[in-house]
């Protein structure tokens, strides 16, 4: 079992920065698959970028080259950097672990994200 607490969300204008960070507990956390997903309103929830248990990060082309997911395994957390936000990018936002990409995972509850224009 895992348990994720997401924190870091807030309002920020348009090309400002945020950083968000996801605690994890309960588990071996450096095993992990560490994701951060997103949900804005009227859409379904994507993935924003994903790192791995090695260290090796991918990321969804809306946010490549704006954000970077990082983790620290002797904190148990992983990070998103979010630079040069956009209205578009304003969404709950969503931790994720999963043992293997084909599980659903554990998630958090969620840490809310407005960028204003």
């Amino acid at each position: 079992q895992v348990q994720l607490v997401e924190s870091g969300g807030g309002l920020v204008h348009a090309g400002g920065s945020l950083r968000l960070s996801c605690e994890a507990s309960g588990s071996i956390f450096s095993s992990y698959i560490m994701g951060w997903y997103r949900q804005a309103p009227g859409k379904q929830r994507e993935l924003v970028a994903r790192i791995s248990n090695g260290g090796s990060p991918n990321y969804a082309d809306s946010v490549l080259g704006r954000f970077t997911i990082s983790r620290d395994n002797a904190k148990n957390t992983v990070y998103l950097q979010m630079n040069s936000l956009k209205p578009e990018d304003t969404a709950d936002y969503y931790c994720n672990a999963r043992q293997r990409p084909d599980q659903y995972g554990y998630w958090g509850q969620g840490t809310q994200v407005t960028v204003s224009s």
